[in-house]
């Protein structure tokens, strides 16, 4: 038995457990992230992100869910990243190229917060993928007996919007999984639960898959922006407001979204596996 060390971070309230992968790793890390995970029997967090070298990118990031899932991108979990290799010395830019399931993704550390652009939004309903042709905005789906309208967006990975007068009342650990498992998302999805206060100003709750509702989620925010802003409902820039914080949200004209926001990091420390 050993020791791994770790640093815990969050975004938000979005909470990751990081790991140093740059000389090589010998160990599952599905299995890994199920027990480090565990807010009762491990370290606890929504995800375990392992930092690696890359061949194409200053770095290369992999996320792995508490349910030991591996996915394609974490909005949150990339500001993390930037300050964590940035203030544990791996690096000294400022600007990073960093490697994903989803693509090169690009932070850029501006005081305190931490900009990324997150990249260009995908519509058409089976690359998201959704089983529908076409962009799905305002379309009725059918979820436990009740049909809503949903709006779906990928921002490398699947998110499905849907407005509500009152998400804080909803029963969230019902039906999150209904909407995470409906057969018209055939790689499950984020769920986004969207209160619109101005255009300027939304409040969000969000169901991640394989994680359950979490307080905080950099892509669900950009992709409700997204979702917003072609149905009418917000601007381009839109503040949004998340259990654990708020992020700055813009659409800009090149057709990409940009994420700002701050990253903590909480603690650092070893475990036994």
């Amino acid at each position: 038995m050993g020791e791994l060390a770790f640093t815990k971070m969050h975004g938000c309230g979005n909470d990751f457990i990081f790991i140093d992968c740059l000389n090589g790793v010998n160990r599952d890390l599905e299995k890994l992230a199920k027990r480090l995970c565990d807010r009762r029997f491990g370290i606890g967090a929504d995800q375990l992100l392992t930092v690696h070298p890359s061949k194409v990118a200053d770095f290369k990031m992999e996320i792995y869910n508490a349910d030991g899932g591996q996915v394609e991108m974490c909005g949150n979990g990339i500001r993390c990243f930037a300050k964590y290799v940035r203030d544990h010395g791996l690096t000294q830019k400022k600007e990073l190229a960093v490697e994903t399931l989803a693509g090169i993704i690009r932070p850029r550390l501006v005081g305190n917060l931490v900009e990324v652009d997150m990249g260009k939004p995908i519509l058409e309903g089976r690359k998201i993928p959704v089983n529908a042709d076409g962009k799905i905005l305002d379309y009725p789906l059918e979820v436990d007996g009740t049909t809503y309208r949903v709006s779906c967006v990928s921002m490398g990975n699947p998110h499905c919007v849907v407005y509500l007068d009152d998400p804080d009342s909803l029963d969230l650990q019902r039906i999150g999984p209904r909407f995470e498992h409906h057969p018209f998302f055939p790689n499950r999805v984020n769920t986004e639960f969207i209160k619109v206060i101005t255009p300027e100003e939304i409040r969000m709750r969000v169901w991640e898959r394989g994680a359950g509702e979490t307080w905080a989620c950099g892509t669900g925010a950009c992709a409700a922006a997204v979702a917003g802003a072609l149905t009418g409902r917000n601007g381009r820039k839109v503040t949004v407001h998340l259990r654990g914080g708020d992020l700055l949200i813009e659409w800009r004209d090149n057709n990409r979204v940009y994420m700002t926001g701050g990253a903590e990091e909480v603690f650092q420390g070893t475990v036994k596996i």
